[in-house]
């Protein structure tokens, strides 16, 4: 069969690229500092797709971010992350926020405000042990002033990433939310 008309579907028994297969969701319940996913299905899927809804946390200082486990979610990964991302607030600023080295991707600080976000985030390279892993991300986060952030971020080290941690630096945690992970299948 061409190449041609198997991509287009005109033969049938064709492969659906791109899909999306739902992983796990996990919905907040009490209130912790971070929601984690340890069974990812690294070596089956190169990009993963995370969304979180309706993810609240009270108003305190901190910020938000993802983080990577090599070890099954026994540990992660807490330093040598790096991150930009521009936001815009609606009372009026526009600010960058970047790091060379930190403790986490961050994808929001929110200074002492509750904040209630939605978004979404893409990963890669997960588990591939010789590439660096990625992230991007897009969110909407309501609050006194509302926030929207657009960035990405790497763990610079060729490692196979087999856990992901999405946390809050405030010790109140979150308070209610739901977080889905998915695969995007190849083949």
């Amino acid at each position: 069969m061409p190449i041609g008309q198997a991509k287009f579907g005109l033969l049938g028994g064709v492969v659906d690229p791109g899909k999306l297969e739902l992983i796990e969701t996990q919905t907040v319940s009490g209130t912790p500092t971070s929601v984690s996913f340890t069974s990812i299905q690294e070596s089956t899927y190169n990009v993963h797709f995370l969304t979180y809804n309706d993810l609240t946390a009270p108003a305190q200082s901190q910020d938000f971010g993802f983080r990577f486990s090599t070890n099954g979610g026994s540990s992660y990964v807490s330093s040598g992350y790096q991150f930009a991302y521009p936001y815009v607030t609606t009372a009026g600023g526009t600010f960058d926020t970047k790091s060379t080295s930190d403790t986490h991707i961050e994808y929001l600080a929110t200074g002492s405000d509750t904040r209630n976000m939605n978004g979404y985030a893409y990963f890669y390279n997960l588990g591939d042990s010789s590439k660096y892993s990625f992230a991007t991300f897009h969110q909407m986060a309501e609050g006194s002033t509302d926030l929207t952030t657009f960035g990405s971020g790497v763990y610079p080290s060729a490692n196979v990433v087999n856990a992901l941690q999405i946390l809050t630096t405030g010790a109140s945690g979150y308070t209610s939310g739901s977080l889905s992970l998915y695969g995007i299948a190849e083949s």
